[in-house]
This record gives C-alpha cells, sequence and structure tokens, in this order.
C-alpha cells in the first residue's frame, strides 16, 4: 500500500532534489492512480514526477503537469 511519500530516501537528499525543469523544490504528492509523486512547487509550470520502486524518476519526459 502507498503512502504518498518517498520514504526510502535520505533527509539530506529530499532537500536537495529540486525540478529538472524548473529548479522549484519537490513535495511529496500522490498522483491520481494513488502512486507517489513529486510535485513542484513551480507557480507557473507545476508538475509532477513520478516514483518507481521507491525511485524518483525526474525525467522532463516522464513529468505530467499538475
Amino acid at each position: 500500500m502507498s503512502t504518498g511519500k518517498v520514504e526510502a530516501l535520505e533527509p539530506w537528499v529530499r532537500e536537495i532534489l529540486r525540478c529538472p525543469v524548473t529548479g522549484a523544490t519537490l513535495t511529496d504528492g500522490v498522483g491520481p492512480d494513488g502512486e507517489p509523486e513529486l510535485h513542484s512547487t513551480d507557480a507557473e509550470r507545476p508538475l509532477a514526477y513520478p516514483v518507481r520502486d521507491g525511485i524518483p524518476v525526474l525525467l522532463e519526459s516522464d513529468a505530467r503537469p499538475l
């Protein structure tokens, strides 16, 4: 069962993760399918990145607009 949190990452890694498109910080989120995601905090172009097997996939081609 998914909790919507990316718990496998060390805290220092979470602090430095940024959206590769906009440079905005990323927060934990849940996608429409109930799976965990990382959500960009960019006001103009917010994107959601999937988390697969506990690993954030920070590829623009895999991101979806929020």
